[in-house]
């Protein structure tokens, strides 16, 4: 690995100030609330898709407070379709606790932030930096694979000693004394440098600000950084949807508190035909089996099996679950595969 190098900081932030984005809605803001949603927002997120649900979830919850005394159901149904659902349960807890513990004031610093349910490390920092200037350093994926390459950092960012050895490499290369916004400008900057230059397999080298300084283009193999060698297994399953409908509602089950779809409403879910045939008994010959939709998550590659049970106004499909009118199912908390089926579903006529 190569000496840490002097230049980082102020280039960076000379950068992020002339060619860094500005346009964001939550950039331009201390407000740590606003700060902390975006923040958990865009973890595993793309900036695109954050842009229409941050003012949406900011209208309905416009801080602390309202997002604390809401119901969770309210804040799943906002959330529906931005995935990774466990973020919007921790992001509903920390609120709570940001009132019960803190009378509604996101504490300050990274160190405090960090005993709240749902911010980690990284997410802290960037809080405790964009908001109170605290002179800390993120550590995101992007971040990660900024700092990588300019050090040519061998160790294997997927254990947990290497991520503390660079984590300690990103606090040595903070700005020495900061003045102002500087740590705004720094923490951003890193940011834009992974998501916009540094990219993990096309780095835009040639414009990069930290072309010179840079160990792991002098290497002539910048995507060779940073070292993983722990690689994702992804499963396939199939799930079989049972999709019971009557003319006025259709039939959902809030799924466990662990697992995919944690906590939302979605039709019941079975791991075979045979099951499902199972269940419904006599039932399961008026099945109306569906396209099927593929629908990719981050350990998983789901094939979904949609199969529709049309039933009259005073029967039920017999296993566990709830009708629950059309006028109010799409304004639930659906995993976004299962709102596209709901509302091509909603509108096909049922058999007289």
């Amino acid at each position: 690995m190569t000496a840490l190098p002097s230049a980082f900081a102020p280039r960076l932030i000379a950068w992020q100030r002339a060619s860094g984005r500005h346009g964001l809605p939550w950039q331009g803001t201390r407000d740590p609330y606003r700060v902390w949603l975006s923040e958990i927002m865009l973890q595993q997120t793309q900036v695109s898709t954050v842009l229409g649900y941050y003012p949406r979830f900011l209208e309905r919850f416009p801080d602390v407070a309202a997002l604390a005394g809401a119901p969770i159901d309210d804040v799943m149904a906002l959330w529906s379709g931005l995935g990774y659902y466990s973020r919007a349960r921790h992001l509903h807890r920390c609120a709570q606790a940001v009132v019960a513990r803190h009378g509604g004031r996101v504490p300050r610093t990274a160190a405090e932030l960090q005993t709240l349910p749902g911010i980690g490390a990284s997410t802290a920092a960037a809080i405790a930096a964009f908001c109170f200037g605290e002179r800390v350093s993120i550590l995101d994926g992007n971040v990660r694979r900024v700092l990588s390459r300019v050090l040519a950092f061998e160790g294997d960012v997927a254990e947990t000693a290497a991520q503390r050895a660079l984590w300690a490499h990103a606090q040595a290369l903070l700005p020495e004394a900061p003045e102002g916004d500087d740590m705004a400008a720094y923490t951003q900057g890193l940011m834009d440098l992974g998501a916009t230059l540094c990219t993990r397999s096309k780095p835009a080298c040639v414009v990069c600000p930290m072309v010179d300084l840079c160990a792991a283009r002098m290497s002539g193999d910048p995507t060779r950084f940073p070292v993983k060698t722990r690689k994702l297994v992804r499963r396939f399953e199939r799930w079989w949807l049972l999709l019971a409908v009557r003319a006025d509602a259709v039939w959902l089950q809030r799924r466990p508190e662990r697992g995919i779809w944690a906590g939302l409403y979605a039709p019941p879910v079975f791991a075979s035909e045979d099951a499902l045939h199972a269940a419904l008994g006599d039932r399961a010959a008026r099945l109306e089996p569906g396209s099927p939709v593929s629908h990719s998550l981050t350990h998983r590659e789901l094939e979904l099996l949609p199969q529709r049970l049309p039933l009259p106004a005073d029967a039920a499909p017999g296993v566990p679950g709830q009708w629950v009118p059309w006028t109010e199912a799409l304004g639930l908390g659906l995993p976004a595969p299962v709102r596209g089926l709901l509302q091509v579903l909603r509108d096909q006529p049922l058999p007289q």
